[in-house]
């Protein structure tokens, strides 16, 4: 937080968008911490805009996240086709995941913002599973301008005192998500052969690199 306020301070907004945006590339960069401490900053070095912080951030999160969508699309779906084998990602298995990622994409890349880990890599998973860029395109711009909304004004409302309450609100975020994979990946074990047959009927074909 020091290091990254003493950026904001000598590069200004700059630094925010570099950081944000690096991170939703596939980049393992502290992006929120950018956020808090451009928030913390206007809230009391008054030389930013809190406004312009919040608009700086979702901005580089949603074109951060489109370009690893576009590397994930073009790079990641050839890598599985080619050698998901190794890995026991079958073809089935992978149109299986195109298929979740037609259905639920939109709720994992929104969700995926507020998660440290998953906020850097959801846009590469969107593109190598070719989940429909529209539908993408939209969850990814409104998860990135709430996340901005929610943490920037908390932040600079709160100050200092945000920072203790950020964790139990990544801590929460971060048990839900596991949750939800556990009970996700649990249902799609038992129930694989029922959801490959229905990819199928909604993919129907074989697969094949762009």
């Amino acid at each position: 937080m020091h290091l990254i306020g003493h950026l904001i301070h000598a590069y200004g907004l700059l630094t925010v968008a570099i950081i944000v945006g690096l991170e939703c590339v596939g980049i393992p960069l502290p992006g929120e911490t950018a956020l808090l401490a451009a928030a913390i900053y206007a809230g009391t070095k008054h030389d930013l805009n809190i406004v312009s912080v919040i608009l700086t951030t979702a901005a580089a999160a949603t074109v951060g996240r489109m370009i690893g969508y576009v590397l994930g699309h073009e790079y990641g779906y050839w890598l599985l086709l080619r050698y998901g084998n190794y890995v026991r990602m079958t073809k089935s298995r992978i149109k299986l995941g195109q298929y979740l990622f037609l259905r639920h994409g939109g709720k994992i890349v929104f969700f995926a913002q507020f998660v440290p880990v998953l906020r850097t890599f959801a846009g590469i998973f969107a593109g190598a599973n070719v989940m429909p860029w529209r539908g993408f395109l939209f969850a990814n711009a409104v998860g990135s301008f709430i996340w901005a909304v929610l943490y920037g004004y908390a932040a600079y409302a709160l100050g200092r005192e945000f920072e203790r309450l950020e964790a139990p609100l990544v801590i929460f975020f971060v048990l839900a998500t596991v949750v939800i994979f556990i009970v996700g990946g649990v249902f799609v074990h038992r129930h694989e052969a029922q959801l490959i047959a229905e990819a199928e009927r909604a993919m129907p074909g074989p697969l094949e690199l762009p």
